[in-house]
């Protein structure tokens, strides 16, 4: 009773294609791999930007 079987997911698909129709769809499909290409490339970038960072001055005073 847990699991739904291919047919259950076919029908689930056909009734939410005839409910938003494929352009919708389409374009609900290019904004949201859109946002995840931006999303990993401002990953990236955060990481490049944290490794290019030098270390801030430390505080302590040198012992002479």
């Amino acid at each position: 009773m847990g699991t739904l079987s291919i047919w259950h997911w076919l029908i689930v698909l056909g009734i939410v294609v005839l409910i938003f129709g494929t352009k919708k769809l389409r374009t609900l499909g290019g904004d949201l791999g859109s946002a995840i290409k931006n999303f990993k490339g401002s990953l990236r970038e955060s990481e490049n930007d944290s490794a290019q960072k030098p270390e801030p001055p430390s505080d302590k005073k040198p012992d002479a």
